[in-house]
């Protein structure tokens, strides 16, 4: 699905020309092995160790590269595995483009709406915990909320709840990028959004807002009696033993981390985002990662081995969103097969999904969510990794041309 709103970030429509100056190539690097990274001790479920076959590794080179620099994307993390045929990590391209330092595979990266994953298994959690119910109304737990006794929980985690993006008003884009450093609480951006008349009715059809991801983790805390960061960490990050992901409270980003560019900017000139404050995306895509606890992640949040299988169910109950090809269930989704979620945040873009027909996994991380001829980098990258290594089953499947 492509953004319908030139504010993409702040719209954060998902799936989906680049006014960085070219650049001088880093060459791609092969990274060790998952089980012998020094910062990642190994791991039972990292098999295969041995990389994919050279003609495919180098077919996947020659791809990334062409695509990272038509789109002008400063640095890309690359990892695919593959059982059966190995494993393909790469990092090319510049962490920092002042400096020229080269991008490396061992960075921390904002994920963006990837957070979205970690809230929603947070609230299947409490589900799972006989807490709250799907089928609840969201005015049974949070007060304030336009037709609020008519949308559900299940209604904001499916993004079919109706209510206005608050990333989408104008009022909100000019207070947050006057002064990108700024806190925001939950309940200001909310009300950002719900200044406005909500767009349709419950159910009726797909809008991705974060203002439903908001509500979601104001429920998560008020029903755990914890706040969102610690519940996620306790109840999620630890069970999964994801032990280099978390959810800032402030401008916390542990190094080494690249240094993220965005043109959202009052004057669409090209800004280093990477100090910003993510409060405003909250548990819509406030968190931070890397590549190797995104790979565990996408098994982990496709397969639901932190749920009950019945509540698993639930969430990959996936309905239309417009876009062929792509479904959304709540809060992940199922591209052409692969099932897991994209990340954008000013300054950095992810893609974390798995395929369960081939147990393959692809995690992509960048420094830049600046759009290239109106295509997102991070999908531009994912379409030409899974045309070569899964063609039957391509990440944001262009529509047809004829």
């Amino acid at each position: 699905m492509k953004r319908t709103s030139a504010r993409r970030v702040f719209a954060a429509a998902l799936l989906v020309a680049s006014v960085l100056a070219p650049m001088a190539a880093a060459p791609a690097t092969a990274a060790p092995s998952v089980a012998s990274h020094p910062s990642h001790p190994s791991r039972p479920d990292d098999c295969p160790a041995h990389e994919l076959d050279p003609e495919l590794a180098s077919r996947l080179d020659k791809a990334i590269e062409k695509v990272r620099r038509q789109a002008g994307i400063p640095g890309v993390v690359a990892g695919l595995w593959m059982p059966g045929k190995g494993s393909y990590v790469r990092a090319t391209g510049v962490a920092d483009t002042a400096t020229r330092k080269p991008m490396t595979s061992d960075v921390f990266v904002r994920i963006g709406s990837e957070t979205k994953t970690f809230t929603v298994t947070a609230l299947l959690k409490l589900v799972d915990d006989g807490l709250v119910g799907l089928d609840d109304p969201i005015s049974q737990y949070i007060h304030g909320v336009p037709k609020g006794h008519r949308i559900t929980l299940r209604h904001l985690a499916e993004m079919r709840s109706g209510l206005f993006p608050y990333t989408e008003d104008a009022d909100f884009v000019h207070d947050l990028l006057s002064n990108p450093k700024r806190s925001f609480t939950p309940r200001e951006v909310l009300a950002y959004g719900f200044k406005h008349k909500n767009t349709f009715a419950p159910g009726k059809q797909f809008e991705y807002s974060n203002t439903n991801l908001i509500l979601l983790g104001l429920v998560v805390e008020k029903m755990s009696g914890h706040r969102l960061d610690d519940f996620i960490e306790k109840r999620v990050l630890r069970p999964a033993r994801l032990s280099h992901t978390l959810f800032p409270r402030g401008f916390e980003f542990p190094r080494p981390h690249p240094r993220g560019y965005t043109n959202q900017t009052l004057t669409g000139e090209v800004a280093d985002s990477t100090n910003w404050n993510p409060s405003w995306a909250w548990a819509a895509g406030a968190m931070i990662s890397d590549l190797h606890d995104l790979r565990r992640w996408a098994k982990i949040v496709a397969t639901g081995t932190l749920l009950r299988p019945q509540t698993q169910e639930q969430r990959l109950k996936m309905l239309p969103t417009g876009h062929p090809g792509t479904s959304y269930g709540l809060g992940i989704f199922n591209s052409d097969g692969w099932i897991g979620h994209n990340g954008s945040i000013p300054g950095y873009q992810t893609v974390t999904v798995y395929l369960p027909s081939k147990k393959a996994t692809l995690v992509l991380m960048l420094n830049t969510d600046i759009s290239y001829q109106g295509q997102e980098p991070s999908s531009l990258l994912a379409r030409a990794i899974t045309e070569i290594v899964t063609p039957d089953n391509v990440y944001d499947r262009p529509l047809p041309t004829s």
